[in-house]
């Protein structure tokens, strides 16, 4: 029944990514990009909005693991070294912007935008609760944009802009590294969480609610 439940997971989750994937190319500043009219303010804007989802990153993962019980103490572990491995990724985000000329008050006190605002007090709301292994859906979809999507929007944005390496590191860094983040996420649905009563469809929920509100923090960066 797990191997079933893991397969049925999977299955959905990559039904959500296909039109999550459609959904992004709609977006009027990934339109500029894939259609070489990226401009230096629709980067500039990106970093500023983005920086205040990533700053929470560390902060929501850790709150799921506090919220983790004893029972699953192994994963309380994951949590928190997955937290630790993301608390300062912020930092690239503001080295970025500086090295446009962008002001570091400026991004360091940027507000988040609606969609960012809806996203953030999703995935505080869903951390607190017991167990809220339902946050691997909300991982699929965050980690998949590093490593389906990172590295082709970072080149080219490097290319359309003429930037240096250092300026896109951001995007280059996660698209070389959050591919390892997805490993672990199906090795943990191999450890028994799915036999926690409506796990298998509450980490689909949440797939599709981050998947939107995703998409909204972008739209509202458009």
């Amino acid at each position: 029944m797990k191997e079933k439940n893991k397969n049925y997971v999977l299955r959905q989750l990559f039904k959500i990514w296909i039109d999550f994937d459609n959904q992004l190319n709609h977006i009027p500043m990934i339109k500029r990009l894939l259609g070489g009219k990226f401009r230096l303010e629709d980067y500039q804007r990106w970093l500023l909005n983005h920086r205040q989802q990533v700053i929470e990153g560390g902060r929501w993962i850790a709150l799921a693991a506090s919220s983790i019980t004893h029972e699953y103490t192994e994963l309380r572990s994951k949590f928190i070294q997955h937290a630790a491995t993301e608390h300062r990724d912020y930092l690239m985000l503001e080295h970025n912007y500086l090295s446009l000329g962008g002001k570091a008050e400026e991004i360091q006190h940027y507000p988040k935008n609606i969609g960012t605002e809806a996203l953030s007090a999703y995935m505080f709301h869903q951390a607190s609760q017991p167990n809220p292994f339902q946050l691997l859906g909300a991982m699929f979809i965050i980690e998949g944009l590093g490593q389906r999507k990172a590295g082709e929007w970072g080149l080219l944005i490097q290319q359309q802009l003429k930037l240096k390496t250092d300026q896109v590191s951001f995007l280059l860094y996660h698209s070389k590294n959050d591919g390892d983040h997805l490993a672990e996420f199906e090795a943990t649905l191999d450890t028994g969480i799915l036999s926690i009563d409506n796990m298998a469809d509450q980490i689909v929920k949440t797939a599709r609610v981050v998947a939107k509100l995703y998409q909204l923090q972008l739209e509202e960066m458009s």
